[in-house]
């Protein structure tokens, strides 16, 4: 079971700190009383002399400044003094990395820090170190946000790129450069991140007692939930609200029963615990779950509500190690919860082949996906090429969490992060294939249940959430390619930080995805292109 630790009471090494520092100070002043840089013109000292002076005092003040340095950093790890060290270099170039006129990268490059570079001979960051780190830097967020309540969207998203671009990214890259070596023994790790959901503990419950392999699967959850005066979903057109009992622990339900008990004190379930007004949107919390895998073989993403058949896990690697791709990944929109998954087992699955540009101003004319069908006849032996990858199911080699990592730079979207990650994954040389065979069920309907953004409502002001996640899919059109999205017509110019690190592979191009799915993202319309329908097999270059 992983917990978090306290941090150790730092007031006796502030107390020593303070006084030495102020003993130094002291010493600098009496020192620069005595010997200042211009010496009195009717001085008679050589100009040799007056220059051996000044050299003094520049070494003096340098041996002050690196004595200050240390008093203030040297109880720290020296990782986390890098951090520091480079946490306060972005700070000063705050405004020109809002602005677009620098980027953090060369800010951080340009003071010769290499802070990430430097971590390579650093051993791999420890589960607890993870957790513990996002626990402190989401409650850190929330208590910013919570001096932002009145603010329009631009100051919303511009107090999260702040905090972010000066302490998540940075942590980020390091973590990137320190992830532990991917495993081959077969192992699984399961991303779930659960929303205030009744269903997650069944879902938790049946992934293990389904599993083939359960001692094999390892769980990664973010949970959000409500603890304390709570309010339940949307129950009619006027915005009518109940108050409701706190939502379920699911961690703690799970790893209580006598299915869950011994699999959490080995480590099979790792929590990230989330308070309901913290959270920023289902994209960003499967980014933190990504950052508890730690080494398994394969990489697996689902929702809190969902339904398995028996021996889901060995069925979805089989069906993926047949796939005709060095670089596979499977995905697709599950069937209904209704459907017998047992019963279905000979028939073919569904394939994800129909995108449409959104036409609610509310998503942006962001791509969505909805061409979800049963296109094949009979069950095949082999997985067909699919132009998308669902958020709610998808495999594949962990690996991938390398070379295509989660964004840290999207919170609060709900729409936009399948048509992202999907053209991201291809562009790196990862081919999409839909499975052969349903193996889960997901509950699709779940009306009058809490949604984040009316979270973000409370936190904040009623109807923000709109034009916030209207303003962060920008990052997401600008990437794809949208020419309302360019970087010369993009405001604010900080919806590019960092965009490079989380963006298009260099494989294959992106104007060969859309050409190949069937986007045309300047004139908004979607050409059919029949070869998923037909489950036609591709060859890519």
């Amino acid at each position: 079971m992983v917990a978090i630790k306290r941090q150790p009471n730092g007031s006796s090494i502030q107390a020593s700190a303070i006084t030495a520092i102020f003993i130094i100070f002291s010493v600098l002043i009496f020192y620069l009383a005595t010997v200042t840089d211009d010496l009195p013109p009717q001085t008679n000292v050589t100009n040799g002399l007056k220059s051996s002076l000044r050299h003094s005092v520049v070494k003096q003040r340098q041996k002050i400044k690196s004595a200050l340095q240390s008093l203030t950093t040297n109880q720290m790890p020296m990782r986390l003094q890098k951090l520091r060290e480079s946490n306060n270099i972005v700070g000063e170039h705050l405004m020109e990395i809002r602005a677009g006129t620098e980027t953090v990268e060369e800010v951080l490059h340009g003071q010769s820090l290499s802070v990430v570079r430097n971590e390579l001979a650093k051993p791999p960051m420890e589960i607890i170190e993870v957790i513990e780190y996002l626990t402190g830097w989401i409650r850190t967020l929330h208590e910013t946000l919570a001096t932002k309540k009145k603010e329009s969207h631009v100051g919303i998203w511009n107090a999260y790129h702040d905090l972010t671009v000066k302490t998540l990214y940075l942590w980020d890259r390091e973590y990137l450069e320190r992830m532990p070596e991917r495993r081959d023994d077969g192992s699984i790790f399961l991303s779930i991140a659960t929303y205030r959901d009744e269903n997650c503990y069944n879902t938790v419950r049946n992934a293990f007692g389904k599993s083939k392999n359960p001692e094999k699967l390892f769980v990664g959850m973010v949970q959000q939930n409500c603890h304390e005066d709570c309010k339940g979903g949307i129950l009619d057109a006027s915005g009518r609200t109940e108050d409701v009992e706190p939502d379920q622990d699911c961690y703690k339900a799970f790893c209580d029963s006598a299915e869950g008990k011994s699999l959490c004190e080995k480590g099979h379930v790792r929590l990230l615990d989330v308070d309901e007004p913290e959270s920023l949107g289902p994209y960003a919390a499967r980014y933190f779950a990504s950052k508890m895998w730690n080494g398994e073989n394969w990489f697996m993403q689902i929702d809190a509500h969902m339904t398995f058949i028996q021996d889901w896990d060995a069925l979805s690697i089989a069906m993926l190690k047949k796939a005709p791709s060095e670089k596979p990944v499977l995905s697709h929109y599950p069937p209904s919860e209704k459907m017998d998954l047992e019963k279905e087992a000979s028939n073919p699955a569904s394939r994800l082949c129909g995108p449409a540009f959104a036409g609610s101003d509310l998503e942006s004319q962001i791509i969505r996906l909805e061409g979800a069908s049963r296109y094949d006849k009979v069950k095949l032996s082999t997985p067909r090429f699919a132009p998308f990858t669902a958020a709610g199911y998808f495999v594949a080699h962990a690996d991938f969490l390398r070379e295509v990592p989660f964004d840290p730079f999207l919170p609060w979207i709900f729409m936009g992060e399948e048509i992202i990650m999907s053209s991201r994954l291809w562009t790196a040389g990862y081919d999409i294939f839909s499975p052969t065979q349903n193996v889960l069920g997901h509950i699709y309907v779940r009306r009058h249940k809490p949604k984040f953004w009316e979270s973000v409502h409370r936190a904040f002001t009623f109807g923000v959430h709109n034009p916030l996640q209207e303003m962060v899919l920008s990052r997401i059109k600008y990437q794809l390619g949208y020419p309302e999205s360019a970087k010369d017509m993009l405001k604010p110019k900080s919806l590019l930080t960092a965009v490079e690190q989380y963006s298009m592979g260099t494989e294959r191009s992106l104007e060969t995805y859309l050409e190949l799915v069937g986007l045309n993202v300047t004139t908004k319309e979607v050409t059919y292109t029949g070869w998923c329908e037909e489950g036609k097999i591709l060859y890519f270059k």
